[in-house]
């Protein structure tokens, strides 16, 4: 195996990948994630083309339109978000009403595939690629809900869940380097940024000519190097104050507990303190006068006498 050095896919896909002599490297990676021959039409316009530090509030990073008209978002995420799931669904929500005009059907509403490149670690789970679909099961018979004979004919559908968006989750770094199909292969290059000899995904072949960081052009070169040290500025960011976070929650909690069990030293030392008193005034005073004297409970008090006895 000759090892190649390529360029990140989600740079590809902001500079290279959005020509149309490159689309047969997006059709190859769709085709294998989706298990569908895909074709592109056209790419739409997106929000990323950004690539400063002060710009990366951008996610869509493509957005393409395929010839069963259906649209189809692709995201490479590195920074950790814990509100990403309902970020993704925002993205969705927001390109339905983009594509569909006033006054038309809402069976023109069309098809959106959100697919998602992770490299930070995402809810809890083992696998490396997760698909989510809407199905409506039945609460009480279980059974789950299709379209009818007249429904499909409307929408040109089988089932109800290819009406509603889908999602996939692909998480990068719970891949174990082992490619035993071609959407494996196709991950392998995505977490190592290199493609093997012997890979024969769709499109494989054509991304491992045409990705290859020798082929850069010098200005290309140093636009790539900027983009892959922006990255690792930014991860260095998050993994500082996280380090720091993680730092300073725990000495805050330490100096809780610290704080907390002198209290409750106190407490239980002087609460000791007031039933020795209490034990050696039961013979000489009443039990309301010595609840008086110590802050004990007349239960208490009446509980020292009965052990006493």
């Amino acid at each position: 195996m000759s090892k190649r050095h390529l360029v990140s896919f989600d740079w590809a896909m902001k500079k290279l990948l959005r020509s149309k002599a490159n689309f047969e490297i997006l059709e190859g990676f769709l085709s294998e994630l989706l298990k569908e021959d895909i074709h592109i039409l056209e790419l739409l316009e997106s929000e990323s083309n950004k690539s400063t530090r002060t710009e990366k509030s951008n996610r869509v990073d493509l957005k393409v339109r395929n010839s069963k008209n259906e649209i189809i978002i692709i995201e490479v995420q590195y920074e950790h978000e814990l509100d990403y799931l309902q970020r993704i669904l925002f993205g969705a929500s927001k390109a339905i009403t983009e594509y569909i005009h006033e006054k038309e059907p809402y069976s023109q509403v069309i098809k959106i595939i959100s697919v998602n490149i992770l490299y930070f670690d995402l809810g809890q789970g083992e696998d490396y690629v997760y698909l989510g679909k809407t199905i409506f099961k039945g609460i009480h018979k279980h059974d789950v809900l299709r379209l009818s004979d007249s429904q499909q004919a409307l929408y040109n559908k089988e089932q109800i869940d290819e009406l509603f968006p889908e999602y996939y989750l692909i998480k990068v770094n719970n891949f174990d380097d082992t490619a035993t199909d071609t959407l494996d292969e196709w991950i392998y290059f995505l977490k190592n940024g290199n493609i093997k000899d012997n890979f024969t995904a769709r499109g494989i072949k054509k991304a491992r000519k045409e990705l290859d960081i020798l082929k850069l052009s010098e200005q290309e070169r140093a636009a790539y190097e900027y983009y892959q040290e922006d990255l690792r500025y930014q991860a260095s960011m998050v993994e500082s104050s996280y380090g720091l976070g993680m730092k300073k929650g725990i000495e805050q909690g330490i100096q809780q507990g610290v704080e907390q069990g002198i209290e409750q030293g106190i407490e239980k030392g002087e609460k000791q303190k007031a039933m020795e008193i209490a034990i050696n005034l039961i013979d000489i005073l009443d039990i309301e006068t010595i609840a008086q004297k110590t802050g004990l409970s007349i239960a208490e008090i009446e509980g020292l006498k009965q052990s006493e006895t």
